[in-house]
């Protein structure tokens, strides 16, 4: 045989043998009766959920087409449990992301980019050095590539979790005045949080939003303590925390709720004047690097330069 067509047949082998590997996995998650149960209620969720996602994103047929296929594949896959699922949720939701199909979708996504990056790594790994020229290390490559692409959308999101959250950190103190300045009018918390939200929406969208989720609960439910923690759950930054606690031991020992805001706006907004400051005491010691490998140069070339230029001409001239 060729080796050529060896190689090719050996990586498809290994590719079948991923394939099947999934594939006993699912059969061993969902087989027998009490899989079947389970498989039904997904199903039935999936089902419901297909049909509220078709209401809301009319407008867009073909997103609402790729994310229906995605958060299908997303429910059948077996290779996550209840818990990991919902440690993706509260992520998720910290991203922004608060539709039902968000976890599914992320975990098609994680399961397609694994196979995509295990795919391109069994077609182009005999290529490798050192990898490429023995089967065993190419399947292991692949297992590894595998691994990566399903942990690389997971980081992703994170990321944007992390650059949410600084947004609305940075917006936190203007909101806190703003707050203030509400409670100071008479208004109640629920028609203050709700007025804020209004006025951050163009300043700070993320902020918005999750204060006009807020003030929703308070009016829908009533339950004051349970809405605001959930919204320390959903920003999760320790200033926010600040805030929630402040307002539920101020609605529970029957304090003013106008000096306590007041105080913890002015704490913010000194904490975020003291982080501008450190931020601008690092900025000298980080552009010292770039000043030596990009600026310097560039100076020492005009400078120098003419010296260099009547230099090498009166070394030509005394040649001659």
């Amino acid at each position: 045989m060729n080796p050529d067509n060896a190689q090719t047949l050996a990586n498809l082998l290994m590719l079948l043998g991923l394939f099947a590997a999934l594939a006993l996995w699912w059969q061993r998650k969902h087989g027998g009766a009490r899989g079947r149960i389970a498989e039904r209620a997904r199903a039935a969720a999936q089902r419901q959920q297909s049909e509220d996602a078709a209401e809301n994103d009319e407008n867009s047929p073909l997103r609402s087409g790729v994310l229906r296929r995605l958060s299908r594949l997303g429910d059948k896959i077996p290779l996550f449990d209840a818990k990991y699922r919902l440690k993706l949720q509260k992520e998720m939701v910290r991203s922004g992301y608060r539709g039902e199909r968000a976890v599914s979708v992320l975990l098609a996504v994680k399961f397609c980019c694994g196979l995509c990056c295990a795919a391109l790594t069994v077609m182009f790994g005999a290529h490798l050095p050192m990898v490429g020229e023995y089967p065993a290390a190419r399947g292991i490559a692949m297992l590894m590539a595998f691994v990566v692409g399903m942990i690389l959308p997971e980081y992703v999101v994170a990321f944007q979790a992390s650059r949410r959250r600084k947004a609305m950190a940075a917006c936190l103190p203007d909101a806190l005045d703003l707050l203030v300045i509400c409670t100071n009018a008479g208004n109640s918390l629920g028609v203050s949080i709700r007025r804020v939200a209004d006025e951050m929406k163009t300043i700070c969208p993320p902020l918005s939003g999750e204060f006009a989720l807020a003030a929703d609960e308070l009016k829908l439910s009533g339950d004051s303590t349970r809405a605001l923690n959930n919204l320390a759950e959903r920003i999760d930054l320790p200033s926010i925390r600040a805030l929630i606690s402040t307002l539920t031991q101020s609605m529970r020992y029957g304090t003013p709720i106008t000096q306590a805001l007041r105080t913890l706006s002015r704490t913010e907004r000194i904490a975020h004047i003291v982080s501008l400051e450190e931020k601008a005491a690092k900025l000298a010691p980080k552009m010292v690097v770039p000043m030596m490998l990009f600026i310097l140069p560039a100076i020492i070339a005009v400078a120098a330069g003419p010296a260099v230029i009547q230099l090498l001409a009166f070394i030509a001239g005394a040649s001659k």
